[in-house]
């Protein structure tokens, strides 16, 4: 592109250098970067010890090579940071709905509560009558539903024991836990199985299945899932025939979300 009166080719070399170190090249030494950009060792050297004093590469001790610092990780968590979850998620949902042909929620935790954030509806035989008038902002409780009950699990232990503690189990549907102990019970098996089913607990006729959407710390930001009518697939055949989708989709919003 023809540069303006205000291109910097410092910086554009800067960047440069920044944006050599790809997956699976973590480990770059002057040479080869200068030979990525197009630049001298002797100019490639000053720009790298440039960014090295300013944190955005460190030097590998025994290679004395070089890798992104930490200053660059900061960066890329800023930007993340500054998205909007429902962007970063939005064609990843509408890719799972179109392959599945079920609606698709992803809600936050809010307490004891879910809050609605984004849905991709279906128009599925059978979704209307599950469809709940539902909508973005829309609240439920936690402990009866798929998406509250995979963010559940993923609190840390102290936290959730204290909102299991204030929870007021109420029937919503035909089999909604109605005890802490099989509330309790049910995390666990969420927790090692990496998804929550939800099975008419709601509502009657409603299955869903939910996985969580991780940050780079780990942590759950949200939960996404697949609701679907009763009538169109069993309880015991929820997880193996919308488990692996549905935890693909998860883990493809969650990278881009920053988590390893």
């Amino acid at each position: 592109m023809t540069a303006d009166a205000g291109f910097s080719q410092s910086l554009e070399r800067g960047l440069a250098i920044l944006s050599a170190f790809r997956s699976g090249r973590p480990l770059l030494g002057v040479s080869e970067l200068g030979r990525d950009v197009g630049l001298s060792r002797s100019t490639t050297h000053r720009y790298v010890a440039t960014l090295a004093v300013l944190g955005y590469l460190e030097q590998d001790p025994a290679t004395k090579k070089y890798r992104l610092g930490p200053r660059v990780i900061d960066l890329g968590f800023s930007a993340i940071n500054s998205m909007e979850l429902r962007e970063i998620a939005a064609p990843h949902l509408r890719e799972l709905s179109d392959e599945t042909g079920y609606t698709v929620n992803m809600a936050i935790l809010d307490d004891l509560d879910i809050v609605y954030v984004d849905r991709v509806r279906s128009a599925q035989p059978g979704q209307r009558e599950i469809d709940l008038n539902l909508h973005v902002g829309a609240r439920l409780p936690a402990y009866c539903t798929s998406l509250g009950k995979v963010l559940l699990a993923q609190l840390p232990a102290e936290e959730r024991d204290e909102r299991l503690r204030r929870i007021d189990f109420a029937r919503r549907g035909p089999n909604t836990l109605t005890s802490r102990t099989a509330l309790e019970a049910e995390l666990e098996r969420v927790r090692r199985a990496g998804y929550a089913i939800n099975n008419e607990e709601l509502a009657y006729g409603l299955r869903s299945i939910a996985a969580p959407v991780l940050t780079h710390d780990g942590a759950a930001a949200a939960a996404i899932n697949l609701a679907v009518h009763s009538s169109m697939v069993s309880s015991a055949n929820m997880g193996a025939r919308f488990g692996p989708v549905l935890m693909r989709t998860a883990a493809d919003i969650s990278a881009r979300l920053g988590y390893r």
